[in-house]
């Protein structure tokens, strides 16, 4: 294996949650070593954080302007950037270290409004940038499903029902000091969605990400049942699909005797498929008129796209952590296949991409998906090109009425590879690149 690319990391510093988890999953498969941070939102907080993870001490930053700056201006500078901040920091640390010439592996959501996404849309198709979303309901056997009922005769998608449920919101722990929920029921930092963009958007990516349906338009009902709470805590969604699909989607955090429950249902006009997390290595399929049949991560009638991201044999779990690290593993292949075609030795000796040209296609062979665009080469940096992973957003308007949307903010500039399965379509595909195996 390769040396290991070189991440740098904006938030996750200490009391935070899913810092530690993107570190834990970039590391996981050997592919990327944490070496910079701007790991908090104060000088101080971000100090102590870079010593606890040891790191050295010039590359321990006291915020996300400042390391941009001086990781684009190292020789040995960071390969990507991972920021997992609350959501108010996301549009400006995406932005700050995109016009640095580093790539980025961003949170959801990307921005807080439209005109973010507006923006950082223009700044991304600027030099055409890779774009996906790192959402850790990419879970191994979920292409592997979706897949292995369309080849057994699932026939057209009919039914999407799709549920993510906690209970630790049902009470006012804003009001208690509790970091986590302070943020998350703040809308200068959540952004106007409570429920629906913290978890609705997880169970919205998870439909996008298996079927690969797109809604035409949607009713919801938001609610905030915790008296003075400021953003919703549970939303009712009605999904109306291309196709004539037709959807339930709910998100709660005010359910009690739920820690976090993600279930997803569908129903073809010949099977349906059903998948929860709780029992994460397990997929139910039931072809119409025959006895329903369990499909194991790993096991005989696991799909070959399932396989391939699976890294422990049948019967052993996996699962969360796991899905975290195929979406690093996949940024480092993609990486390491853009510098090897973009970054060849000069007649100096130094490493660059000198032409403007677009580049032939790149033939990586990656089995689960995330939205993303074309690879194009161009007058690029050290880095040669730029990537910005970012992906589905969630808002809604705060207005009268409560309506909500949820919407692709960037759009894909790649066409869909005709090599590809209806239901499973590899990164490479979303990238209008050749696919290959």
């Amino acid at each position: 294996m390769p040396a290991p690319l070189k991440l740098g990391m904006v938030g996750g510093g200490q009391g935070a949650f899913i810092g530690a988890v993107h570190r834990m999953a970039a590391r996981l498969d050997g592919h990327w070593e944490v070496v910079a941070g701007a790991l908090a939102s104060t000088p101080e907080r971000a100090q102590a954080s870079g010593e606890e993870l040891g790191l050295a001490a010039e590359r321990i930053y006291p915020d996300f302007a400042t390391m941009a700056a001086a990781e684009a201006a190292r020789d040995d500078g960071i390969d990507a950037v991972s920021i997992v901040t609350p959501n108010h920091v996301h549009f400006p640390a995406a932005k700050a270290f995109l016009e640095a010439g580093i790539p980025v592996i961003c949170d959801k959501p990307l921005t807080l409004n439209g005109e973010d996404a507006a923006a950082l849309a223009a700044l991304v198709a600027r030099p055409a940038r890779l774009r996906a979303d790192p959402q850790l309901h990419r879970l191994p056997h979920d292409p592997a499903g979706a897949g292995h009922g369309r080849g057994r005769g699932s026939g057209e998608l009919r039914l999407v029902h799709v549920e993510y449920i906690q209970d630790w919101l049902s009470e006012d722990l804003e009001s208690e000091g509790v970091k986590q929920a302070a943020w998350r029921t703040d809308p200068k930092q959540s952004g106007a969605g409570g429920a629906i963009g913290d978890i609705g958007s997880h169970a919205f990516n998870l439909v996008a990400f298996t079927t690969q349906a797109r809604v035409e338009r949607l009713s919801a009902q938001l609610q905030s049942f915790v008296p003075g709470r400021r953003v919703d805590d549970n939303a009712h969604v009605l999904l109306d699909y291309s196709g004539g699909a037709r959807g339930v989607l709910l998100a709660s955090q005010v359910a009690p005797g739920y820690e976090n429950e993600i279930r997803l249902r569908l129903s073809g006009t010949k099977a349906s498929l059903e998948w929860h997390q709780s029992s994460a290595n397990q997929l139910r399929f039931s072809p119409l008129g025959q006895a329903p049949q369990t499909i194991t991560r790993g096991g005989a009638a696991a799909h070959d796209a399932a396989n391939a991201v699976s890294r422990i044999p049948g019967g052993h779990p996996e699962g969360y952590l796991e899905a975290f690290a195929t979406i690093y593993s996949e940024a480092a292949g993609l990486i390491r296949a853009r510098l090897r075609r973009c970054c060849q030795p000069s007649q100096t000796g130094s490493r660059g991409c000198g032409s403007s040209r677009r580049a032939s296609p790149l033939r990586p062979k990656t089995a689960s998906g995330s939205a993303g665009a074309d690879l194009t080469a161009h007058k690029g940096r050290r880095r040669c090109q730029p990537l910005a992973w970012v992906g589905l957003e969630t808002h809604h308007d705060g207005g009268r009425g409560q309506s909500v949307h949820i919407a692709d903010v960037i759009r894909v500039r790649g066409r869909f590879s005709e090599t590809v399965s209806f239901k499973v379509r590899p990164l490479a595909a979303f990238m209008g690149l050749e696919v290959q195996g």
